[in-house]
């Protein structure tokens, strides 16, 4: 039997977080244009469209080191296709990070150009990009691009005193504020 209509658990978990917000209306795309999920204000006269990744947590086999573990919430690792990104319809990417230790999820909310910016300043010059995302769980969280990391930074990461602004993604971390102020 072929499914006439399938969503995929990142979507379904970026639809929830959203109802929760209870002035919005999340629209479902009948046909794949690139558009995950199409948001509404209450009255449907402003819209903003989403990409959604989702990734299962890898951060028990990215994070070697059993001792940093600790203070890593959830890594979790995409491939992406840089043309996708640059001809991307969305207005908003979301990767969502769902932690099996702790059995909740994060959202790192990014526009495509804002995300080109970063591969290219991490010197990610190739169609395809491995991306690993990693959350901690210091307070207040802090989340960061972590591929080609070595050791010595994810330590400094799990410590809470990493400083690379090209790699930096803190800024986007469950910030639905800049979806929710497009649809003001």
């Amino acid at each position: 039997m072929k499914p006439i209509f399938t969503i995929h658990a990142g979507e379904y978990l970026v639809a929830t977080e959203i109802e929760k917000f209870r002035n919005y209306n999340v629209w479902l795309p009948g046909k794949d244009t690139g558009i995950d999920l199409l948001i509404t204000n209450n009255t449907n006269t402003k819209a903003t469209s989403l990409q959604v990744k989702y990734s299962k947590d890898f951060s028990t086999t990215y994070i070697k080191n059993k001792i940093f573990r600790q203070d890593i919430k959830s890594v979790g690792w995409w491939t992406l296709n840089k043309a996708k990104i640059e001809k991307s319809k969305a207005n908003f990417w979301i990767f969502v990070l769902y932690s099996l230790k702790e059995k909740t999820q994060d959202f790192i909310i990014i526009k495509p150009l804002e995300l080109l910016k970063i591969f290219n300043n991490t010197n990610r010059t190739a169609n395809l990009i491995h991306c690993y995302i990693t959350v901690t769980n210091h307070d207040p969280a802090n989340a960061y691009e972590t591929r080609g990391l070595n050791d010595k930074d994810i330590q400094q990461i799990c410590k809470n005193c990493y400083k690379d602004k090209n790699r930096d993604l803190t800024v986007y971390l469950d910030n639905w504020k800049q979806i929710t102020e497009k649809l003001m």
